[in-house]
């Protein structure tokens, strides 16, 4: 059973941290990596979820804090939908924890508070929350799950895909499932602007002075 809070909501939950990705157009460097506020992206990311256990990052990793676990997908580089499939596989399948935040590494803007409003957002029927950006946009990797339906939809997406999730997206793994679409109507930042250019690290590092 999970632990509730906020109202009933759900707050018992693992933390999924996807950080493998190429950053083409940022010249192939480790983007998570680069700093805003003063600390790396991917530290802001996991600060963000500090009350999730576990914490699994995936990818290519400097020091983390203590506790956190670190995996590769496979294969290297093999896109953010492999790169769930290896974060879930950390998780303990007798856990408790039903629900799982899956979350880019470079969303620096990332609060508690937006994690709060998901988990709260979680309810009934879907198989799993994500934010809209302000151009109305599904961002999935800044959401949270349920784990056993989006297990079973990696399964089924590594079957028509021949055994291997190598290069799918993440439009194909949630095609089949419930989800719930939520703007973003908080206070302060957008906590779903993800950097994938300088230009958008520029505008993070501005609104978090």
């Amino acid at each position: 059973m999970e632990c509730c809070g906020y109202g009933g909501r759900v707050t018992a939950y693992a933390a999924v941290v996807l950080a493998g990705g190429a950053a083409r157009r940022m010249g192939g460097r480790d983007k998570p990596a680069l700093p805003v506020g003063g600390r790396p992206m991917r530290e802001r990311v996991l600060a963000a979820v500090a009350d999730a256990t576990p914490r699994v990052l995936v990818g290519p990793a400097g020091p983390v804090p203590a506790g956190v676990l670190v995996t590769r997908e496979d294969p290297p580089g093999g896109g953010p939908v492999a790169a769930t499939a290896a974060g879930l596989a950390l998780l303990d399948p007798g856990t408790t924890t039903t629900t799982v935040a899956l979350l880019a590494a470079d969303l620096p803007l990332l609060t508690r508070d937006a994690l709060g409003e998901l988990l709260g957002a979680l309810a009934g029927e879907h198989d799993g929350v994500c934010l809209l950006d302000d151009a109305g946009r599904r961002q999935p990797l800044c959401g949270v799950w349920r784990v056993r339906p989006l297990r079973a939809a990696l399964d089924r997406l590594a079957v028509r895909r021949g055994g291997t999730l190598d290069g799918a997206s993440m439009r194909q793994l949630l095609g089949e499932l419930a989800v719930r679409e939520l703007p973003w109507s908080g206070s302060g930042p957008p906590p779903w602007f993800d950097c994938d250019t300088d230009l958008d690290v520029r505008r993070a590092e501005e609104w978090t002075r």
